[in-house]
Order: structure tokens, then sequence, then C-alpha cells
């Protein structure tokens, strides 16, 4: 159950692309340079087929949380990353036919209140994919426990992204994901 006055709904992230980032810079500890990276690296994702967006927004219509992703395509550099370590332990055809979460982050004052399970719930069961993948810090986490709580599993672990000084796991789940 969400909080008083929280919805959930579309949103046009290339349109609100800075506040959405600034949610994620609270709620991921990111510098004003990751940021500028990283907005690019969202409108870019909003041009690619199947791409969709979902924001928490307050009664005023702040932003609260927001989760986007799309259809994998094992062209894209996420899947050209995660595809060695999947399929050293034998789950590389997850990178077919699924719905890729993207990003997943909620303001730290609404954290632990239902809105980051009501974003990708709500997302995922409007996919047309069977499945679900996504990646996550490797290790035991709020968000990693959520994913768990979802019928999301570690498909692989300690994977290195270029540009990440953390390990990450890649984790998936059959669609529609676990109602706990």
């Amino acid at each position: 159950m969400l909080p008083s006055g929280v919805r959930i709904g579309p949103l046009d992230l290339a349109a609100r692309v800075d506040e959405a980032l600034r949610v994620q810079a609270v709620a991921f500890g990111l510098s004003e340079e990751e940021v500028g990276i990283r907005r690019y690296i969202v409108q870019r994702h909003m041009t690619c087929k199947g791409a969709r967006a979902l924001g928490a927004f307050a009664e005023d219509g702040a932003l609260l949380g927001f989760v986007y992703g799309m259809p994998n395509d094992r062209t894209h550099w996420w899947s050209t990353i995660v595809e060695p370590y999947l399929r050293s332990g034998g789950h590389e055809d997850w990178l077919d036919d699924s719905f890729v979460i993207t990003e997943l982050h909620v303001h730290p004052g609404f954290q632990g209140h239902g809105v980051g399970r009501a974003l990708i719930t709500t997302i995922t069961d409007a996919a047309a994919e069977p499945r679900s993948i996504l990646s996550a810090i490797d290790t035991e986490s709020p968000a990693r426990g959520l994913y768990r709580a979802l019928g999301y599993v570690d498909l692989a672990r300690q994977v290195h992204f270029p540009s990440a000084s953390l390990p990450y796991a890649v984790m998936g789940a059959p669609l529609p994901l676990t109602r706990a």
C-alpha cells in the first residue's frame, strides 16, 4: 500500500530527466559529473524501441521516485557487458525475450513504504515479455531484498561494469512478478 497522496503514473522521463536524476542522485549518491553522464544515457535510452517510464508522484506533482525500462536488446551496452557473466553460469538465454529494468530509484524519504514495489510491478505488468532482468549492486541491501521478494533470483554475481567501482549482480524473474 502506497503512502497517502502518492500515485503511480506515466512519466515523460525525457522532459523531467533533471528532476528524476535529482531523485537518483539523493537515493544513489551520485556526483554532479555522474548526473551529467546519466542525463545523456537516460535521454538516449528513452529513444529506444519499447522504452517506457513511470513515476511516483506527490499530490503536488513532485517526483518521489521513478522506474524505466525496455525490452532487452543484445546490442545495447549493458547486454554486451553482462552476457559473458550470464553465459558462464548457463543463463545467457535470459538476454532474449526479457524486459530490462534499467533504473529504479525512490527518494530516501519514501523508501520502505511500497513505492519501489509499486513502480516495478506496475511497469512489468505492462511488459509483453515473459520475464524481467536487472542489475543491482552486489551487496545485501533493501533493494536486493525487494527484488528477491518479487521473485528475482541471482543469475550472475560479481559483474564488473567499466564505469562502476562496485560489483553488481544480474537478477531475473518470470513475469508477472510475485505479489508477497
